[in-house]
């Protein structure tokens, strides 16, 4: 398969010139009223390439960028607590809870990761008393934590319908009929700090090569780091942050229910800085815990996460590769 992602450039990373490849932009307004043109683009991207950038500067989805600077403020307290803190917290299951540095494989052989996580599901924060971190379990921290699951809920809908449309799909046949809202799901929200690492000479570095086993990974970040290797290609490259615009991936789920005719992209994340803290967050849009996929193989793949996410990464990227 010959790449179709365009290199826009060069920078230097840990000693070499590596690529920064460039997407196409997507426009949320216009899939929100499905405008057939961009119906269209929509579809192409996950056909060719599994991510895009989605551009939020409008008046539909300035609200989303937003809510992420007020979880971004949650985040920085949250994770400036002392360790004990967090550690009380602790990992309930894969998709709720606290990890610190260094629970999974690093980007690098023989490094461990470089980055803390803190998770809460969209099932979790609906609860009457929701399971969060006591230092940021207050009215305005459950707020914050709830607009932001319930914002990127909406985007992944809205994008999950215009594929629907512009693939054909009626009735229980559409994408959204498998991510149904008042149904359980692993749909989770993922809040990381990655620590200041040298990959030349640090043991925590970054964020192991992975597809994601989710249907759409919604991600917001504002700093350098998320790297890529677009189908066809053999290189990993940068990816440019944009204001205002988030960053969208095909994960595995989708690509399996499309029967195979969307792209799930392999990622990491790498300091790119080495001397700076970088926060991101994901949003994992995930389908119906009931949900059976088949995947490339033609094996069964059940939707639910049971084990630790580094396995199911790993796994995943065996699938995709």
């Amino acid at each position: 398969m010959a790449p179709l992602t365009e290199v826009t450039g060069r920078v230097e990373w840990n000693g070499k010139q590596v690529p920064v490849y460039d997407m196409e932009t997507i426009d949320f307004s216009a899939i929100l009223s499905q405008e057939p043109a961009e119906l269209d683009k929509l579809l192409q991207c996950c056909k060719d390439e599994g991510f895009f950038y989605l551009d939020l500067n409008n008046v539909d989805g300035r609200r989303f960028i937003d809510d992420h600077q007020e979880l971004l403020k949650l985040m920085h307290r949250f994770f400036e607590a002392p360790i004990e803190v967090k550690n009380e917290y602790g990992l309930i299951s894969p998709h709720l809870g606290y990890e610190p540095v260094g629970s999974r494989n690093g980007v690098l052989e023989d490094t461990r990761d470089g980055y803390e996580m803190v998770k809460v599901s969209r099932d979790e924060i609906q609860r009457e008393s929701p399971h969060i971190p006591r230092n940021i379990k207050n009215s305005t921290d459950l707020k914050t934590l709830e607009n932001a699951i319930s914002g990127n809920n909406i985007i992944g809908k809205a994008i999950l319908a215009a594929l629907s449309t512009a693939s054909g799909l009626t009735g229980t046949k559409r994408f959204e009929n498998l991510h149904r809202n008042h149904r359980p799901s692993t749909s989770t929200l993922s809040m990381m700090h990655y620590i200041p690492s040298n990959p030349s000479k640090d043991g925590n570095v970054g964020h192991q090569k992975h597809t994601d086993i989710s249907s759409l990974t919604i991600l917001f970040t504002e700093q350098w780091g998320l790297q890529i290797r677009p189908p066809g290609t053999k290189e990993f490259g940068f990816v440019e942050p944009k204001r205002g615009q988030a960053i969208i991936n095909v994960g595995d789920s989708l690509r399996f229910a499309s029967e195979h005719t969307f792209q799930s992209c392999i990622h990491r994340v790498v300091p790119y800085d080495y001397t700076e803290h970088r926060y991101s967050v994901a949003y994992f849009l995930r389908a119906e815990d009931e949900t059976m996929f088949q995947d490339s193989e033609g094996r069964a793949k059940p939707v639910t996460v049971e084990k630790g996410n580094n396995d199911v990464k790993v796994a995943a990227v065996e699938v995709s590769a």
